[in-house]
């Protein structure tokens, strides 16, 4: 019965979502509605996965910082599986309030200020508890520090001189320093004081009935000789008797001018009904924040006279009336309310029908194996638990036992470092953002979201992907070789989803590109020799060749074409010149041999780059 009645004041857990962990909320307010149903006004506390990886790190920093101030140094060293834990048990404290149906409590929790002198192992030794040590701005993405600090230094405190020894004059200047407003040894007596105060409410009572505006706010007799008792007329009586030496007769004749009498006012008399009004509607809605009054209530007041108006108005019925109807409306608001244990199944909880599971997040049927064959829990690695619950998203087809189920709804995370939840236990089932922050630091296998710690096989947990195959163009591996210092292979391939700049590798190559493109020509084939020209001699008809035909080039085995035919220049005019045009024609064949052999072993190797001696040094020869 004590542990379902809750309370203003506990820290509770509240479940929004079946597959999420629960928010932890201290309750403010118990308001029940016009149907009927109670409503709870909560303070919102967030775990470390619900803000961002830079606000963590600044977290970090400041967790270290107390660490390296403390005098004494942690007594035990925590493990990895301890520091994960604790991590789990960060929460931020925030200033934001929101409106919870009561019925989604599930529970009760324990949070407290992160206390430096206790150890932070006995936050873990306890059951449902939490602690905080900074504030989380949700508008503004800001921590800062939940702890009060002594104000100490000249800024803040008087600096307090040494005490003077007996018979020590004061040589300081008492008129820099402070100004005297009365004197307790006046030559007046008690009686002749108080009978100028009692004349100075009467001058001021008599200038409230000469001036039309007070006689507006102040109709009756009773409210003009109340304004003129307050405590405005009495400091102006005073401070003009002081003034004037004390004597009498110059102080009355300062009250009454020859204008007419003197009449003081405060705020109280000052502010109109309306201004009044919107005062006390600020204050409900600010309290006593004086700023935010001024800054969007009362912008033409000073804040000054909104502060002294505030304490004179603590002074009229008005406050005691509205402190009347805030107890009574705190005696009529609910101060506890019972919300019975919540027994309904879980949307996530896998059921067993025949010792074969049932469908899974929508799953398909078969999707899990029977109870001994199936996946292992994704915290603790257990194969046997008395009831199974999904996990993470429904491709993955993950599951966890029981007690990793509660630690995970209550905490927020597994038991466990896992892979996959990648750093910072940021990876949550339902927030895309968060998955594609965990898959940046994790391996190949997790950024396909396969389980590395199952026993089963990553193949039936894995869609199967339509495989591609990406030939270059010669065009795209010669842009390789010419662009290489814009391009950068090995930094484009440790940066895959960084865009390569094809803009800047077009212009590259149009630069290199030649500015002409030569065609090639068509070869004019050599004319027909007539019949009549052929030879006939014993040399044909035996079968044996002429010079002729030996002079002729041989085709080119090696380069797999033919080469261009060698046309001798032996069918000169003049037979004379035979044997020197022959010897040309064999020397200039000669070296053609000898540049091919030596510059085509090397373009097969790189046949994306033309030949450019062998096109300079062979038509010379020619």
């Amino acid at each position: 019965m004590a542990a379902n009645m809750y309370r203003v004041g506990d820290y509770v857990f509240f479940e929004n979502s079946s597959s999420n962990p629960y928010l932890i909320r201290r309750i403010e307010e118990l308001n029940k509605t016009a149907s009927g149903n109670v409503e709870a006004k909560v303070v919102c506390f967030y775990r470390r996965r619900d803000i961002s990886h830079s606000l963590i790190q600044l977290a970090d920093k400041h967790a270290k910082e107390l660490e390296e101030e403390k005098e004494s140094p942690t007594e035990t060293e925590l493990t990895e599986k301890q520091k994960h834990q604790l991590r789990h048990r960060e929460l931020f404290l925030s200033r934001q309030y929101e409106s919870l149906p009561a019925t989604h409590i599930r529970g009760k929790c324990s949070v407290a200020l992160l206390n430096e002198t206790e150890a932070v192992l006995s936050y873990l030794d306890k059951e449902d508890t939490f602690f905080y040590s900074l504030v989380y701005d949700p508008t503004q993405k800001t921590l800062l520090a939940d702890k009060g600090e002594i104000r100490v230094g000249p800024r803040f405190q008087a600096d307090v001189p040494e005490m003077l020894q007996e018979g020590e004059a004061d040589d300081r200047d008492q008129s820099k320093l402070e100004e005297k407003l009365w004197d307790p040894e006046c030559p007046l007596t008690n009686k002749q004081i108080d009978q100028f105060l009692v004349v100075a409410r009467a001058v001021g009572t008599f200038a409230r009935a000469l001036d039309c505006s007070s006689s507006v706010r102040q109709p009756s007799l009773h409210m003009s000789a109340a304004a003129a008792s307050r405590d405005i007329t009495l400091f102006h009586a005073m401070d003009t008797l002081h003034r004037h030496n004390y004597d009498l007769s110059s102080a009355l004749s300062v009250l009454v001018p020859a204008g007419g009498p003197v009449l003081c006012r405060d705020e109280m008399e000052e502010w109109s009904a309306s201004e009044a009004a919107m005062f006390e509607e600020a204050l409900e809605k600010y309290g006593k924040d004086f700023n935010d009054i001024r800054q969007d209530f009362l912008p033409w007041k000073s804040l000054t006279s909104i502060i002294e108006y505030y304490y004179m108005w603590k002074t009229t019925d008005r406050y005691v009336q509205q402190k009347r109807l805030k107890a009574a409306e705190a005696e009529s608001k609910l101060k506890q309310v019972y919300i019975p244990t919540y027994n309904k199944p879980n949307p996530n909880q896998i059921s067993m029908t025949n010792g074969k599971m049932a469908t899974v997040n929508g799953a398909g049927p078969g999707s899990y194996h029977a109870a001994g064959g199936g996946r292992a829990c994704e915290s603790c690695y257990t194969m046997q638990s008395a009831q199974w619950y999904s996990w993470g998203p429904p491709n993955m087809q993950c599951r966890l036992c029981v007690s990793c189920w509660m630690y995970w709804k209550k905490y927020g995370g597994l038991k466990m470092p896992s892979r996959a939840e990648g750093p910072e236990e940021r990876t949550s089932p339902s927030p895309a953002s968060n998955e594609s922050r965990s898959r940046g630091h994790a391996p190949r296998q997790s950024n396909h979201m396969v389980p590395m710690r199952n026993s089963g096989s990553p193949k039936s947990s894995m869609k199967t992907k339509q495989a591609f195959l990406l030939q270059a163009t010669r065009l795209t591996k010669l842009a390789r070789h010419m662009c290489r210092d814009i391009i950068r292979l090995r930094r484009a391939a440790r940066r895959p989803f960084v865009p390569i700049n094809c803009g800047a590798i077009k212009a590259e190559c149009k630069t290199h590109a030649p500015r002409s493109h030569r065609t090639p020509g068509l070869q004019t084939p050599p004319p027909r020799r007539l019949l009549s020209s052929l030879p006939h001699g014993p040399h044909g008809m035996l079968g044996k060749r002429s010079y002729h035909h030996h002079s002729r080039a041989e085709p080119d085995r090696r380069s797999g074409r033919r080469t261009q035919t060698l046309i001798s220049f032996t069918n000169t005019k003049k037979k004379k010149k035979k044997t020197n045009s022959t010897k040309v024609i064999m020397a200039c064949f000669s070296i053609r041999l000898l540049l091919l052999n030596l510059i085509l072993p090397r373009s097969k190797r790189r046949d994306v780059f033309p030949p450019k001696k062998i096109g300079k040094c062979i038509p010379s020869c020619f």
